[in-house]
């Protein structure tokens, strides 16, 4: 099988390619600590919530199907909010929809520790959780060009189709380039999503998401440097 040339080595560990996987974790880790410590809540799984908002009125789970519902109009809003951000304010720019998952991230810290005072439940609830899938909506808009993601950071079907689709073509006669930066993408989120079960582990569920927003303020720093050293990761 041929090697890769010089470029697409370059284009795999090149430094758009690297937040990428930083990204990819951090979405991973959102979606673990949206998913433990509440009624298995997706943030980032916008395929099992549609299925689950239709067909959770055949198995007598309403209160679930309206929840998937919800889940689906927030990640969306966050997308669409995110994008006219970046029109107006952060075009080309990493660290804003971060900044903005960030925000998300803490306003639902706010709401969780209210309820969990409140209603003295270790669980997290619903109505913190739509603020999560709002800003994993907004760090889906952070590498964009012409106007359309390039690489959607929580897409995992896609990014499974793609490498699928790039191990044939590296059996067919193409490189290992063809694949390896969606496996690595693929990684980075099952990596995150490991650790964000490792917390866990060891994180009492009230404390769950204010994790996850340190974590995310670390990453949106990261953002920030990155910015300064390479620019902007793309044009729109």
């Amino acid at each position: 099988m041929p090697k890769p040339d010089e470029d697409d080595r370059k284009a795999l560990y090149d430094a758009e390619s690297r937040l990428s996987w930083v990204l990819a974790g951090l979405a991973g880790l959102i979606g673990a600590a949206a998913f433990m410590h509440t009624a298995g809540y997706f943030v980032t799984f916008m395929t099992g919530n549609t299925e689950r908002a239709v067909l959770g009125h055949f198995h007598n789970e309403k209160d679930m199907a309206i929840a998937a519902s919800l889940l689906l109009v927030s990640f969306v809003s966050g997308v669409v909010v995110s994008s006219w951000c970046r029109r107006r304010y952060w075009s080309g720019h990493p660290h804003g929809p971060t900044l903005l998952t960030t925000t998300s991230l803490a306003s639902a810290s706010i709401v969780d520790i209210w309820i969990y005072q409140a209603l003295d439940t270790d669980k997290i609830d619903l109505v913190p959780i739509l603020f999560v899938a709002f800003g994993v909506g907004a760090l889906n808009t952070s590498f964009v060009k012409n106007e359309e993601v390039s690489i959607p950071l929580s897409y995992v079907t896609g990014t499974l189709v793609k490498m699928g689709q790039g191990i044939e073509r590296h059996l067919s006669g193409g490189t290992y380039a063809d694949w390896l930066g969606y496996f690595l993408l693929y990684l980075a989120f099952t990596l995150g999503a490991l650790l964000g079960g490792l917390f866990s582990l060891v994180v009492a569920g009230w404390a769950m998401l204010i994790t996850a927003t340190v974590v995310c303020l670390l990453v949106t720093c990261y953002t920030y440097l990155h910015l300064d050293r390479h620019g902007p990761p793309t044009k729109n």
